[in-house]
């Protein structure tokens, strides 16, 4: 006598379209489109969590980059300055100071122009 999957196979299929709810046709409906769609997703998802922190370090470059320019000087030569001065702050920190708190982004500044000095 034959034997099925039965109960365990409803119980994975369930667990499947609980998933899926929310996508738009055969992707909700169908077990095979909705196990590729969920396959696909799964995909885009881990590589746009890596493209999300490219994209967020770009925009504190571009932030930095712009405030420091103010003061006179460029980017390269502003995270050469911070290394040698030894001030330890990331980027994501930096682009925060220099829109929240341009006083001290400018204090910051002083320290790296008298380190590159």
């Amino acid at each position: 006598m034959r034997t099925t999957k039965g109960s365990a196979r409803n119980r994975a299929k369930k667990r499947l379209f609980k998933k899926v709810r929310g996508y738009v046709g055969g992707r909700r409906k169908l077990l095979r489109t909705a196990k590729e769609t969920l396959v696909r997703s799964g995909v885009y998802a881990y590589r746009d969590r890596r493209n999300r922190r490219r994209d967020f370090r770009r925009l504190w470059i571009i932030r930095v980059n712009a405030a420091v320019r103010m003061h006179g000087l460029r980017y390269s030569e502003f995270i050469s300055g911070l290394k040698k001065a030894d001030i330890a702050l990331d980027r994501k920190i930096l682009a925060e100071i220099a829109v929240s708190d341009p006083e001290g982004f400018a204090k910051v500044v002083e320290l790296v122009k008298a380190a590159l000095a």
